[in-house]
């Protein structure tokens, strides 16, 4: 799209949303008051230049918000105030707050939109995407969030029917457009994303003499330094929970291998780079000294202990890193350390749509605003989540900052091309999360290296 065609698109939502903002104002302040027409189509036509698609579209805003209802072959009434309450419901993950602050987004959603109103449904992470395609099924939610996974799982389960194709955004990141795409059609918009780093705190860096982590890192550097760094009582150089589906993934994707079914159509990891690297994940398991059992059940235990001061590096997403946003902890970023390639797994979320036998305006609504530039501003203000689109990255952050950001917050740009989809590694949703099952099953060494490659070639069956 060249730059006239990026000025005609801008003039033209800048008229639609004109027309729908007057109106609106007209009605609350009741210049058009209740059982009052609005012009007709062709009035708001001429008086706003616009197509009578457009049009439309704007009205079918004010309806979708309660404001105004369509009267066949008559035109557009202002309805009564008890009229006036749509609710659109939100399906979301416990972690989404933190995520991109939705209580504000929501906040302001309500500013331009005064009579939608937004019902928040927690879904369970456990499972979380059969439950999506139950909810969907049974008409309970009409927008909801999901990462790249949850979406790999609903398109395999064939529950992408359940979504309304969306338009694809050439102002956000083509690469995460691609992770929410299904043969060539887009199906969620993104929020945010993330790479897997390295968090450090720099305190104990400067304490111990340890150079800060950068990029030349390996992990045998990593687990070097973490040796001085557990020289202080109580204190672990590196921790992280391997299992999460966020962090033992980036192991085998700096293998530089995925996985290929050999002739007899099974996976064979024997020998393989993808070995190697499961086995330097469990290396790094049993260098994590002072195992810390039942202390530790989720990721936010760990960056519980990261703000305490009681482990110097992790591995984390930007969005984990939202848990010091309000801190002064001392900290900052580095991308993951290596093996064979410098890879690191990406972390995505988007929001998706319900399909309906009548287009659900008021839930498109939600949708089109939690990817907008105006909701991905707060995002980037009040968050360290990286917004979705491209443009608002490419800006120093503002100053002053309010939130307690990473000196090298914007590492993000730098390591572009390190970033893969868990997907990159051939395997379906399944057997993603078969694999998981068996690697936790070797780290605690119940199997070894020889079973794990049979189980692997018995058990990862699409």
């Amino acid at each position: 799209m060249d730059q006239s065609d990026k000025s005609s698109r801008k003039k033209f939502r800048s008229r639609l949303t004109n027309m729908i903002e007057r109106l609106r104002n007209d009605i609350l302040s009741g210049v058009y008051k209740p059982g009052d027409f609005l012009p007709s189509e062709m009035d708001l036509v001429k008086q706003y230049e616009l197509s009578n698609k457009s049009v439309r579209k704007g009205l079918d805003e004010l309806v979708a918000e309660g404001l105004v209802v369509k009267v066949n072959r008559v035109g557009s009434k202002v309805t009564e105030r008890g009229e006036r309450s749509t609710v659109v419901t939100l399906g979301v993950s416990s972690s989404i707050e933190y995520d991109i602050v939705l209580a504000k987004l929501l906040e302001d959603f309500n500013t331009m939109h005064p009579h939608l109103s937004v019902k928040i449904v927690t879904i369970n992470k456990t499972d979380y995407a059969s439950q999506i395609k139950n909810y969907l099924e049974n008409g309970l939610i009409d927008v909801f969030t999901l990462n790249s996974l949850h979406f790999q799982e609903l398109a395999e389960s064939g529950a992408l029917e359940l979504l309304e194709p969306i338009e694809t955004d050439l102002e956000i990141y083509p690469f995460l457009n691609d992770v929410f795409c299904h043969e060539t059609i887009p199906y969620a918009k993104p929020i945010v994303f993330s790479p897997i780093v390295l968090a450090y705190n720099r305190a104990h860096f400067r304490e111990a003499g340890v150079p800060e982590p950068d990029g030349g890192w390996t992990w045998e550097d990593a687990l070097k330094h973490a040796e001085t760094l557990s020289l202080v009582k109580g204190r672990h150089g590196i921790y992280f929970i391997m299992v999460s589906d966020l962090r033992w993934p980036v192991f085998l994707m700096q293998s530089g291998e995925s996985f290929r079914r050999g002739p007899d159509g099974r996976y064979d990891i024997a020998g393989s780079k993808l070995l190697e690297s499961i086995k330097l994940s469990k290396k790094i398991i049993k260098a994590q000294n002072n195992y810390l059992g039942f202390l530790i059940e989720d990721n936010k235990d760990i960056t519980d202990m990261f703000r305490q001061g009681k482990v110097s590096m992790m591995l984390a997403s930007y969005m984990s890193l939202n848990e010091f946003k309000d801190t002064s902890l001392d900290y900052d970023i580095s991308p993951a350390p290596f093996m064979n390639a410098p890879h690191t797994m990406l972390h995505a979320i988007g929001t998706a749509l319900r399909k309906t036998d009548k287009e659900n305006v008021a839930a498109r609504l939600l949708l089109e605003y939690m990817s907008s530039q105006r909701a991905q501003r707060i995002i980037r203000k009040w968050t360290v989540s990286i917004p979705a689109i491209r443009s608002l990255n490419e800006v120093p952050v503002e100053q002053p900052d309010p939130i307690n950001r990473p000196p090298r917050y914007s590492l993000f740009r730098e390591i572009l091309f390190s970033y893969q989809s868990q997907s990159r590694l051939g395997l379906s949703a399944k057997s993603f999360k078969t694999l998981g099952r068996l690697l936790k099953r070797y780290w605690s060494d119940l199997i070894d290296d020889d079973e794990l490659c049979a189980r692997v070639k018995e058990e990862l069956v699409d």
